[in-house]
């Protein structure tokens, strides 16, 4: 594989659904692409060594919705369903989906790329006010120990980036 997507949520092949969206694209570039849905984050860690170790990266994403607004009602409450996931059960994410999967990730393959992106990495992207834990937090780039973020409209952004590590350049660069 030349990318494996991780994703916090089940994988519907549907353009509602941005990771299906976003294989397509890295597919449509020519890259092969493995997708990883709800990996299980408490075992042995088997889900995220299913593809090995990509040829250019691993693209994370916690899903369509920020994993803490996912579990949590405005009041803090947990929240009883999860709608992404099949049969609408809780708990087949962790909160902060995208730091806790990046720092699997870098922990087990520490010299593969991981590129961040989604809607919880778009809102995180710089210091920010975390209405969970009532604190300021850094970048989410901090937190995950990710290579890259790319927030917004992610199509052109991976496109650039998986060409760029295609020719050789380092994510940093």
């Amino acid at each position: 594989m030349d990318v494996v997507l991780i994703s916090g949520d089940a994988y519907v092949d549907h353009p509602a659904f941005a990771n299906a969206v976003i294989a397509r694209v890295i597919e449509a570039a020519g890259y092969k692409v493995a997708i990883v849905p709800q990996p299980n984050w408490q075992d042995d860690l088997r889900d995220f060594r299913k593809f090995g170790k990509p040829r250019l990266c691993f693209a994370v994403s916690a899903g369509n919705m920020d994993s803490m607004v996912n579990h949590y009602t405005a009041n803090k409450r947990l929240r009883s369903d999860d709608a992404y996931t099949p049969g609408g059960m809780a708990g087949f994410r962790p909160d902060y989906a995208t730091v806790v999967y990046s720092n699997i990730l870098k922990q087990l393959y520490p010299d593969v790329p991981v590129i961040i992106g989604g809607i919880e990495v778009s809102m995180r992207r710089l210091t920010h006010y975390d209405y969970w834990s009532d604190s300021l937090k850094p970048s989410i780039l901090i937190d995950s120990q990710a290579d890259l973020l790319i927030y917004g409209m992610g199509e052109q952004g991976i496109r650039a980036v998986l060409n760029g590590l295609a020719a050789g350049k380092k994510a940093e660069s």
